[in-house]
């Protein structure tokens, strides 16, 4: 089949592109355009209908042929072919025109669109930019304030606020075929448009380009792309367009090379091979249109939500009525909260809240094909809910514990078929965070794992396959950088200075600030079970525990690694007197430290513990390791993950 048709039906040209699974502008994609062009300005046609074949209309480059060599013909080439054409062109959005997708639908003269497609230029998460034009034509269909968000934050928008914006010229009401068909006939009765490079930019209000850069470069975190995407659309608001699109293709090539854009493209197509396990799991997913839920407090509540987003129906246990009752308003408090924020509508958010029932009876369970318990992390309220699990569901029920530390072999152990046990790390807030740790025990079925997949891709996670140990990868490599991190405070830094390396380095929070925000208390729990089991000639930094023991508990009790009185954190006098208190005691002289030094600490300890990880087989890859780091805990995605990074290490 060819990557591009041509054929002309009533005096109008019809391209279509299929090239699937998204119609990506690869090289064979450009040559069939390219061709298209030149058959179609000569033939006896009024106008073109540009779309694409499936689901997608184009979703972006081939992100294989980025960083090597170009070959022709360019995109650029060919965009300026269609927009120099002698009858108008009309783009049929059909599905994401996302990246060289959207630009190719700006180089025709008007654009149509199904109210469900998603318009965007996402290249800076790539690591790059528009190449192709888009930083220049982008300005003269929308305001340059609406330009700058879509180019620097590389988010898409949908087809009705692409219409409302000016990106797209209307949306199709029902067959977009023939309504593009009828749009096309319009533009060539009324004369050809301009193309989008031959119009002036349109107006808006003022940019004040050094405050847009400053912002930019805070929230960029040291990512180079979105700085040079905005000097790309200052250079297109300032410069001749010739100029401004030289401009572009420079940076375009330019960024195409660099390290960054190396780095992202590892994880984009990590983050698309994690959880091989579960792909080849010789076994069929149990249906997951309905799934129970036991504990409705915020991880619980969470993942209840998830799904009920995703489509399921959701029964949640608590132990009585008003537990059960506040786990409803909990949830019904999340769904609200993604509706005000725009990431539901409010329709869906009322479907899915009817989709929930609460209870006190794990009877109420018996048709659920899934149950994930969700309690306190504390193995004998685990263990007690697991007995009662294994007493009342049928025996093809697939089980799950939410836990980011216990050991699910032993929960296994204790129920007539281990084989049906999985652990399932939901990292908070469930229903927001796309990582999801699925923990194969020792005797976890084909089955289990077929399930743990099949909920990853319901509620569109990014699974890692995780083998049980303490903390399984994520928390596992967690804690060993923070006794790290402990260990420097002996040694002579203060949590400020650790917090300030970690974000120099492009974290957006440091693990102080991080630890006050989630709470103090749980880790200190875990720290005084384990107390019992621990080396004695093990290394063991006790600040955090005297912080606790002082009533610092982080931002909930107004103090921890910080003070909040002022509501922002503050450097703490009294930490800094326990943590020299605690150096001395230590016999540690204490030092300073550069951030380069902390980071480095931070940097080896991850890639050690993670090398162990590895060599345990607790891990299936490094990639999974990164992927982990980078999704779940904060691990500045344009630096590619601890291990990539000892990889490329010079």
């Amino acid at each position: 089949m060819a990557d591009v048709t041509v054929e002309i039906r009533d005096g109008l040209g019809w391209v279509t592109i299929d090239n699937p699974p998204v119609n990506a502008l690869g090289r064979a994609v450009r040559q069939g355009l390219w061709d298209a062009v030149v058959r179609l300005r000569d033939a006896d046609v009024r106008a073109v209908v540009l779309t694409g074949a499936g689901r997608a209309f184009v979703a972006g480059a081939d992100i294989r042929e980025l960083g090597q060599t170009p070959r022709a013909p360019y995109l650029p080439d060919v965009l300026a072919a269609i927009a120099e054409a002698p009858v108008p062109w009309v783009a049929a959005i059909n599905g994401p025109a996302l990246g060289g997708g959207l630009e190719l639908a700006m180089a025709c003269h008007a654009r149509i669109g199904v109210a469900l497609a998603k318009l965007g230029l996402p290249e800076v998460t790539l690591g790059i930019i528009p190449g192709s034009g888009g930083t220049v034509r982008l300005p003269r269909l929308v305001p340059m304030e609406t330009a700058i968000k879509l180019v620097t934050g590389g988010k898409p928008i949908g087809a009705p606020e692409a219409l409302e914006a000016g990106l797209v010229d209307r949306l199709a009401q029902d067959d977009l075929h023939a309504e593009a068909a009828a749009m096309a006939r319009d533009l060539a009765a009324a004369g050809r448009p301009k193309p989008a490079l031959a119009r002036d930019l349109v107006a808006g209000d003022p940019i004040d380009w050094e405050a847009q850069e400053a912002q930019l470069r805070k929230r960029s975190r040291g990512a180079a792309a979105p700085l040079e995407a905005l000097a790309s659309l200052k250079c297109a608001a300032n410069a001749p367009v010739d100029v401004a699109l030289a401009g572009e293709r420079e940076r375009f090539l330019r960024l195409a090379k660099s390290d960054e854009a190396a780095a992202l493209r590892r994880v984009f197509f990590a983050e698309r091979r994690a959880g091989q396990a579960l792909k080849q799991a010789d076994a069929d997913p149990v249906d997951l249109s309905r799934v129970g839920v036991i504990g409705g407090g915020t991880m619980g509540a969470g993942i209840a939500t998830a799904l009920l987003l995703a489509g399921s129906n959701v029964c949640v246990i608590e132990r009585d009525d008003p537990a059960a009752e506040a786990a409803k308003t909990r949830v019904a408090d999340t769904i609200a909260a993604s509706v005000e924020r725009g990431a539901v509508s409010a329709a869906k958010g009322e479907a899915a809240l009817a989709n929930l029932t609460t209870d006190t009876d794990y009877a109420a369970l018996k048709d659920c094909p899934l149950v994930i318990e969700a309690v306190f992390e504390d193995m004998a309220v685990k263990r007690a809910v697991f007995d009662t699990l294994d007493a009342v569901m049928p025996a093809e029920a697939i089980l799950a514990t939410n836990t980011s530390y216990l050991d699910v072999n032993a929960l296994a152990a204790m129920t007539r078929d281990p084989a049906r046990i999985l652990g399932l790390h939901f990292f908070s807030p469930a229903h927001v965070m796309k990582l999801l740790e699925v923990v194969r025990g020792e005797a976890t079925g084909a089955r289990a794992l077929a399930t743990g997949g099949a909920l990853a891709k319901l509620l569109r996670k990014i699974p890692v396959v995780a083998g049980v140990c303490d903390g399984f990868i994520g928390n596992r490599i967690m804690a060993a950088y923070r006794r790290e991190c402990e260990f420097m405070l002996e040694e002579g830094a203060l949590p400020h200075q650790v917090d300030a390396a970690m974000q120099a380095f492009g974290f957006a929070m440091g693990i102080y600030a991080v630890q006050d925000m989630s709470g103090l208390d749980i880790a200190w729990a875990q720290r005084k079970a384990r107390a019992p089991d621990r080396d004695p000639s093990e290394r063991y930094a006790h600040i955090a525990d005297r912080l606790c023991a002082a009533g610092r508990l982080g931002r909930k009790t107004g103090k921890g690694w910080y003070d909040y009185a002022s509501g922002k954190a503050e450097i703490a006098p009294e930490v800094t007197r326990i943590i020299e208190e605690e150096s001395a005691k230590a016999g540690r002289t204490r030092k300073a430290f550069t951030e380069a030094e902390i980071i480095t600490r931070i940097l080896t300890t991850m890639q050690r513990e993670g090398q162990a990880v590895l060599d345990e087989g607790i891990a299936e890859g490094p990639d999974d390791i990164d992927v982990v780091m980078i999704t779940g805990y904060g691990f500045p995605r344009h630096k590619g993950g601890p291990m990539y990074m000892a990889r490329t290490a010079d």
